[in-house]
């Protein structure tokens, strides 16, 4: 069970103190936050808090959305990575999870050429920091407006391109099991050290919403076990990320929920 870590969104009705308390009580070792859990709070005092609750910080989430169609678009998404890194060193968490972004209206080509100059922008503020940067590649779906980088092949060229120790990628089975190269994908972040991250969760069948109806594991069709031992058997040691939207989830008992997760986690992934 010390591997299994669960996202602030993922139990979002529960406040970040909340779930410092509830988390260790239902065997979870590590807590991904996400900003909007930080709104209005001290963020170092919030990380200590963590810690003493016996929870290890795994990442901030999010950064990202550099591409916009204007320059000044594109500054204001560099300079809230960068607010975005200082809170993360504050925090005491030694990543940030990267959705990207994508600009509707523009080239997804000119997008992702965005993206790298939008991370290369915010990199040495990062290293400084000593805060690594985990681009996640997003489902096609996504594509419009969320993100230009969609397959694992894209998310490692670009870190690969931007040749630093603190850029790789995030591996979310729900955006990513789809992919037919997927396995030599993961072999190819984890044998050159740029796996920072792994997600993981069920794609329902049928989904009833895009982006808020995300499963369990082992309540869909992604098959987790197996993709869990690709990451592994590239070394990964990190955590197991539980993420999950779902407003089905989120409108029950989130101590219930929980401990679901970890009956999920125990028997499907």
């Amino acid at each position: 069970m010390n591997r299994l870590c669960v996202h602030t969104i993922t139990t979002k009705p529960l406040s970040i103190e909340q779930a410092a308390e509830a988390y260790p009580k239902a065997g979870v070792g590590g807590i991904t936050v996400w900003r909007d859990a930080l709104e209005g709070r001290d963020v170092a005092a919030t990380g200590r808090l963590l810690r003493d609750a016996g929870l290890e910080i795994v990442s901030l989430c999010r950064g990202g959305f550099f591409p916009h169609m204007e320059a000044a678009g594109r500054q204001t998404a560099i300079e809230d990575n960068l607010r975005a890194i200082e809170e993360a060193a504050a925090l005491g968490a030694p990543m940030i999870v990267l959705v990207c972004g994508a600009a509707p209206g523009q080239p997804l080509e000119t997008s992702r050429r965005q993206i790298a100059e939008g991370i290369a922008a915010i990199e040495p503020y990062a290293k400084s920091a000593g805060v690594r940067l985990a681009i996640e590649p997003l489902h096609p779906m996504y594509a419009d407006s969320r993100s230009a980088i969609n397959t694992l092949s894209q998310a490692n060229g670009l870190a690969e391109q931007l040749d630093s120790p603190f850029v790789g990628v995030a591996v979310d089975v729900y955006h990513l099991w789809w992919d037919p190269a997927l396995q030599q994908e993961i072999i190819r972040c984890g044998s050159n050290g740029k796996l920072f991250a792994f997600h993981i969760c069920d794609w329902r069948v049928p989904t009833r919403d895009l982006l808020l109806d995300r499963a369990l594991m082992g309540e869909g069709c992604i098959p987790v076990k197996q993709i869990r031992q690709w990451v592994e058997s590239t070394g990964f040691e990190g955590y197991h990320e539980v993420e999950i939207f779902s407003t089905e989830y989120w409108a029950g008992d989130q101590l219930a929920f929980l401990e679901k997760i970890k009956q999920a986690y125990i028997h499907h992934s």
